[in-house]
């Protein structure tokens, strides 16, 4: 109750009212700032410090000084400057040490510093009032200065432990309620133990007067709370700026972020909260466990998948790495990183199924079907059978050239459709690549090949089926090989290999589309093989040989030149024919090499001749297709020193026919250079005219078959007189190959035949120089 007398009646209650709000004020300033120094060190730390001591200290000196000017004790009062400084000093000083002390991590901390805060409080007091002058005596009542001092360090001490504990909002509002208490119960119950004994009215006071004190409590209370504010305003302000642009870095990531704080959701960004189907205010203060599964368990140091639960209740698998921090006032921070699963299991599962199925039409890849294949193999090991088939689309390049890729790709895809479609239980069908399918079938004991076939015709009538393009139906056929396991092989790459071979015949036949394989077939390929090998040895160890046949004038019967004819000698002694061996070296590309090993070979033995002589030599219409032929030959000319003049290249019309522009332009390359161009076998193929006008030939070699009918076929007869006579209006000198009689020779050479080439006048030899001189040799066969 004195304590209450003293507040109502002692007391200017405006200037009370005033006090508290200064105290109000500071207690809030000063636990604001008290938190933040939990958790920092160095130049913030002292930061803070300084400025909470500076609002701390304010609060309680200006507080004290307000409400002492608002006691009325009836008499003339003033304060002694050098106590009243003194007072604001340990209000300052007691603070920092306190707020330094109570930021410390630990309850023993905190505790010291709230009771070092409520001693500072205390001190300050009756120090200032140690500096009042009045006319009287103060006396102090003992038991009520102890239980102001106890209250002050009592509720210090609760303010500094509410303000470490609690949320940020809460601790804000009850520990600066505890320290607006600790200040007033001091206060208060101090001027509470204070009795007035009045002295001589003539006493004089040398201390600060009462109105020049609230000016100057007025002053410092403005000065330094108005710091603290200015500095919590400015580091506010800052804080809310990086906010900002933090909220900006984590608004701006691919992945999923969030912070949480003691167990509630701060920030979240854009991605997560999309992830969640929420909008970021219904995230904030919600458990991070209420969205991602297990994750009070994740303890950071891996990359962890888990499950995300959205607000609908869907499952979303995502990856979530978190980081541990220690945020201000020691509260525990996670931050997580949450990545969406789902695009990348898609694309896991894409490329999984692009894997083992092909990109355009969907259907199983080459991979798939060999895993199929092999187990069926395992499966049927037991006894049963399947037929592989081999399937490729007649035309499907004319559809591309025609209609352009984009069409040729769309038939695929309507074909491969049309295939799934056709398909049978069991029965597998896959697309190997460009316009190659193959399938599977099961076949039933009973199975003979009517079956087969009819499941063959099935596939190939779905593959006719056109599809609509542009106002135009686009379509194509297809042929089928077929091979049976086991009967046709046990292994599944020559089962593979055997239905290729029976496709490619169905596409050379013209009626039947659907071939089954044949023991005949494989040792058609073996053969093609062997000598595609052999041929490559040859060529690496120079097995090759070159044969001269003499070219003889018909007029005078002088050797006018030799013709090199290329020769493959086995290692019996025998030779492999050429009409075996050319046409295989023109299908693998070996008659390129093989082509320039010759013409180089021959221009080195020509060099030795003792004439200079002209050399005939073939061309396969493989070189003259390619476009390095001219530079090719004009380097062999010089590396041997052979004139261009003595070296007769010899080519057939059919060389030319496929591409007549290219193979004219590299022919007059090569006339250019100053060798002679020989058409060869005329008569034979097109023997078109507008050949002969297209490009100007040195000379027309008449085909050895007119020779050989000439006895009996009026037709041959006719047909070489046309010839020369073609050659003599062009101008164009004529030789006549395989002359082996003495009629063929008198016949050509009544007919004015300019030159001539058999058996009669000298067989192909090793030497150029045929060991009978080919001119007896004419004067006897005339």
């Amino acid at each position: 109750m004195r304590v209450l007398t003293c507040v109502v009646e002692d007391h200017n209650w405006m200037l009370v009212a005033l006090a508290a709000l200064v105290c109000v004020i500071g207690s809030v300033i000063t636990m604001s700032l008290f938190r933040k120094m939990h958790g920092t060190s160095g130049l913030t730390r002292a930061t803070w410090l300084v400025t909470g001591a500076g609002a701390g200290g304010a609060a309680i000196w200006c507080t004290h000084f307000i409400a002492m000017l608002a006691w009325t004790p009836s008499m003339v009062t003033a304060y002694e400057p050098a106590a009243t400084a003194a007072s604001l000093a340990v209000a300052l000083a007691g603070c920092a040490l306190a707020l330094g002390i109570g930021s410390l991590k630990g309850t023993a901390p905190r505790l010291a510093g709230g009771a070092l805060f409520g001693l500072s409080v205390s001190a300050m007091h009756y120090l200032g009032m140690a500096g009042l002058e009045n006319r009287a005596f103060l006396v102090f009542d003992p038991t009520y200065v102890i239980v102001s001092v106890l209250l002050a360090v009592g509720l210090g001490m609760a303010a500094f432990s509410l303000a470490s504990r609690r949320k940020a909002i809460q601790a804000n509002v009850l520990g600066s309620l505890a320290l607006v208490g600790a200040i007033v119960s001091l206060h208060f119950t101090g001027m509470a133990a204070v009795t007035v004994l009045p002295m001589d009215a003539a006493l004089q006071t040398s201390g600060v007067s009462h109105s020049l004190l609230a000016f100057g409590v007025a002053g410092v209370g403005m000065l330094l709370l108005g710091s603290a504010l200015a500095t919590y305003a400015l580091q506010d302000q800052t804080q809310k700026r990086e906010h900002r642009r933090l909220t900006a870095l984590i608004d701006g990531a691919a992945d999923g972020m969030v912070i949480e704080i003691d167990g509630d959701i701060v920030t979240a960004n854009e991605a997560f909260v999309s992830l969640c189907g929420l909008i970021s205010a219904d995230l904030r203060g919600t458990p991070i466990a209420r969205w991602i599964e297990d994750a009070e368990a994740m303890t950071g140091q891996a990359v962890v998948q888990s499950q995300l639960r959205t607000v609908d209740g869907e499952q979303v698998p995502v990856e979530v790495t978190v980081r541990h921090e220690r945020g201000e006032g020691g509260v525990a921070v996670r931050l997580f990183a949450v990545r969406d699963l789902r695009r990348r299991l898609e694309q896991e599962r894409r490329i999984a199924f692009l894997a083992r199925n092909d990109s355009l039409t969907g259907l199983p890849n080459r991979a798939s079907f060999l895993e199929k294949m092999a187990r069926m193999t395992q499966l049927l090991a037991g006894g049963g059978r399947f037929a592989l088939f081999a399937i490729d689309l007649d035309r499907f390049k004319d559809v591309n050239d025609l209609y352009g890729h984009a069409v040729g790709d769309q038939l695929l895809v309507h074909i491969a459709g049309n295939l799934k479609r056709a398909s049978h239980e069991g029965e597998f069908i896959a697309r190997l690549g460009g316009d190659e399918f193959i399938g599977l079938v099961p076949l039933k004991p009973e199975a003979n090949e009517a079956h087969i076939r009819a499941a063959a015709m099935r596939w190939i009538e779905a593959i006719q089926i056109p599809m609509s393009s542009e106002h135009t139906d686009v379509g194509c056929g297809a042929s089928v090989g077929v091979a049976v396991w086991p009967t046709d092989a046990e292994d599944a790459s020559i089962l593979i290999n055997n239905a290729d071979l029976a496709m490619y015949r169905a596409k050379a036949s013209l009626h039947d589309k659907v071939c089954f394989y044949e023991k005949a077939m494989d040792e058609a390929v073996r053969h093609r093989r062997r000598v595609t090998q052999g041929l490559r040895e040859a060529l690496e160890q120079e097995q090759f040989q070159i044969y001269y046949q003499p070219q003889v004038s018909v007029s005078g019967g002088d050797i006018t030149g030799y013709e090199a004819l290329l020769r493959w000698p086995q290692a019996d002694g025998s030779f492999v024919p050429p009409d075996q061996f050319i046409p295989v070296a023109e299908d693998s590309g070996l008659i390129l090499p093989i082509g320039e090993w010759v013409l180089r070979r021959a221009c080195q033995e020509a060099m030795l001749w003792d004439k200079p002589l002209r050399l005939a030599v073939n061309l396969s219409p493989v070189q003259l297709g390619h476009a390095d032929l001219p530079r090719l030959v004009q380097q062999i000319l010089l590396e041997t020193g052979l004139s261009p003049s003595r070296l007769e290249l010899e080519i057939t019309e059919t060389a030319m026919i496929s591409d007549m522009v290219r193979s004219t332009h590299i022919l007059r390359q090569l006339k250019a250079l100053g060798v002679s161009i020989a058409m060869d076998d005329f008569g034979t193929g097109y023997s078109s005219l507008s050949t002969l006008r297209a490009f100007p030939f040195d000379k027309i070699k008449l085909d050895r078959a007119f020779m050989t009918e000439l006895g009996g076929s009026p037709q041959s007869r006719a047909i070489i007189r046309a010839v020369l006579t073609i050659g003599e209006s062009l101008n164009i000198p004529v030789l006549a190959e395989g002359v082996e009689t003495p009629d063929q020779l008198d016949f050509l050479r009544e007919q004015g035949c300019d030159e001539v080439q058999g058996f009669l006048l000298g067989r192909p030899m090793r030497d150029a120089l045929p060991l009978k001189d080919a001119t007896t040799a004419f004067a006897e066969a005339g």
